[in-house]
């Protein structure tokens, strides 16, 4: 295998060429943050959430630091300092993993299948495991306050596509996004 910087400088460069926004912090390498959409059919879904990165040194063979800059309610996130509690970057990282797995599969994940017997956020723990209708309202809440596209500077260009393809028929698709956002 290559040596580790020659492997981040890799993935770093097969995140940057992949569908993410990337912004690098400082001259080096080892920190970035990744726009990160929430996955569709999820409450999740129209938010836009900024990821710090942290690569270690010893990258890949030690798994990087990840945290949600903007505020995100989740059980398993902390609040506060965006701390995210999933298995496999804390503990299962393994170097067969990149950083596109992190994008693509694990924060995916973590958003669909959210695990309140260990949370970082125990009202969302709490709430999801009492109310899950008022858990999913407070999660889009929360998208509508803090992660949407335009805030955190990451709009994303699909949409802007979209809604060129669709200026023909904007009244309509206009209702349509009002209708959705009201119940």
């Amino acid at each position: 295998m290559s040596s580790p910087s020659k492997r981040r400088d890799m993935d770093l460069m097969k995140l940057m060429m992949s569908d993410y926004k990337v912004e690098m912090i400082n001259d080096g390498m080892h920190e970035f943050y990744v726009y990160f959409n929430g996955p569709s059919d999820s409450p999740y879904q129209d938010g836009v959430w900024k990821i710090r990165v942290e690569l270690p040194d010893a990258y890949p063979y030690k798994s990087p630091s990840i945290g949600f800059i903007n505020k995100i309610y989740h059980p398993n996130v902390d609040e506060m300092s965006g701390s995210v509690c999933l298995d496999v970057i804390n503990q299962t990282w393994s170097p067969m993993f990149d950083l596109v797995n992190v994008f693509e599969v694990f924060l995916p994940q973590l958003l669909l299948y959210p695990n309140p017997s260990d949370p970082l956020n125990g009202e969302a723990a709490a709430l999801m495991m009492r109310d899950r209708t008022a858990y999913e309202q407070r999660v889009k809440e929360y998208c509508l306050k803090y992660a949407k596209p335009e805030d955190v500077g990451a709009a994303p260009e699909e949409e802007s596509s979209d809604d060129e393809m669709s200026e023909d028929e904007f009244d309509s698709s206009d209702d349509a996004v009002v209708g959705k956002a009201d119940p």
